[in-house]
């Protein structure tokens, strides 16, 4: 059962270590390194508590229930359809972004190690019926292949770290926010790097909706995004100057600019490899949690794997091989999604079930206080978004 809880941590910390991770040095380099890791720190703390609350709402449904069957428990039908909207809307958005730019990725890759050549669109639909296969086995295969990747991915980390720290400039690190208005602009960003609450359901009926293992779960997998962030803040921001960032216009110039500081094949291929697994990781860790979403969603498709499979992928890979540059203006908005789903639904969740339910077996502290501070930071970041946004 160890091994479980081990598993269900590294889905968690999987989930939440993806693409976004190889953005944060882009949007919180104007903050400054302390500053960006204090921001990091508060979200944290935050996106942990809230998971709790979900852990305790958890608790008076079925074990196999997700946000859709509980917000119809304890919110009607109103709360529902909020519930559907925010998870629909943040985990089709995220699977059209980990299609893009992992069948990008996939396709450069493939083409290298085969005699002959494919074109992009059929990349992309290989590597999109690869990551489905791997879903429809359930949640103890990809429990299994996640162990593994994780693994690998971690391994590339530390061997990034191991050979570009000695190349850090103190003085980059001291660095002071530029202007006020960036801490606006990073908010939004930071904040999605740090979900994974779309895969608390997954694991809540892998770990059979045992409070004490479900808890430890979810502090570790949320902690270990923590611990990766800093280091990879740390290392990145100390190789290039708030000036040099300011140049940079993009992910693969990003990558060019940080391979450049030392000169070690290794270090472009290890940084290759986890831009890769980094992409594959969170993909699978999303697409699973909207895979059991949408197989609770209704009764009908409990019973087909690959008609909740369609339905899962069929939506995100259109978008990605035909509307690739409308769903990035959509992408934008993704943080308010996770907004709703991660914040403002636990609440009203936990608030409910407060009312209806008596002793529970687990109760978060923090009291009415921790929940409007929780509703107060949701709103910052949605008027972050859209303060940006204009």
């Amino acid at each position: 059962m160890k091994t479980k809880v081990l598993g269900s941590s590294l889905i968690i910390a999987g989930t939440t270590i993806g693409a976004g991770m190889l953005a944060l040095p882009l949007v919180s380099a104007s903050l400054g390194f302390f500053t960006a890791s204090l921001l990091m720190i508060g979200i944290w703390a935050i996106m942990s508590y809230t998971s709790l609350l979900m852990l305790e709402v958890h608790q008076y449904g079925e074990q196999s229930a997700t946000l859709h069957s509980l917000a119809r428990q304890f919110l009607g039908k109103h709360g529902q359809k909020v519930a559907t909207f925010s998870m629909l809307f943040l985990f089709y958005a995220l699977c059209a972004a980990y299609i893009a730019g992992g069948s990008e990725q996939f396709h450069s890759k493939l083409n290298e190690l085969l005699p002959f050549e494919f074109s992009n669109f059929t990349s992309t639909i290989i590597f999109t019926c690869i990551v489905a296969t791997i879903i429809t086995f359930g949640t103890k295969t990809v429990d299994i292949i996640n162990r593994g990747l994780f693994t690998l991915k971690l391994v590339m980390l530390v061997s990034i770290l191991f050979f570009l720290t000695p190349s850090i400039t103190g003085e980059y690190l001291l660095a002071l926010p530029v202007e006020q208005g960036v801490f606006i602009t990073a908010l939004p960003v930071i904040f999605t790097s740090f979900g994974f609450h779309g895969s608390i359901p997954a694991i809540v009926n892998y770990l059979e909706l045992d409070v004490k293992k479900i808890k430890i779960s979810l502090l570790v997998g949320s902690s270990l995004p923590l611990i990766v962030y800093l280091f990879w803040q740390g290392m990145t921001l100390g190789l290039l100057s708030q000036n040099e960032f300011g140049q940079i216009n993009g992910l693969n110039q990003f990558i060019t600019e940080i391979q450049s500081t030392i000169d070690h094949q290794f270090i472009q291929q290890a940084l290759s490899l986890f831009a890769d697994l980094a992409l594959l990781t969170s993909f699978i860790g999303v697409s699973l949690g909207l895979f059991e979403f949408l197989r609770d969603s209704s009764k009908k498709w409990q019973q087909s794997s690959i008609v909740t499979a369609l339905l899962t992928y069929t939506p995100p890979l259109l978008f990605a091989l035909f509307y690739p540059q409308g769903f990035i203006m959509a992408l934008g908005y993704a943080a308010i999604a996770l907004v709703i789903l991660a914040l403002f639904l636990p609440v009203a969740l936990v608030i409910s079930a407060r009312k209806t339910k008596k002793g529970s077996e687990y109760q978060v502290i923090g009291g009415n206080g921790a929940l409007l501070l929780v509703v107060a930071f949701g709103v910052l970041i949605i008027m972050s978004q859209l303060f940006s946004s204009l």
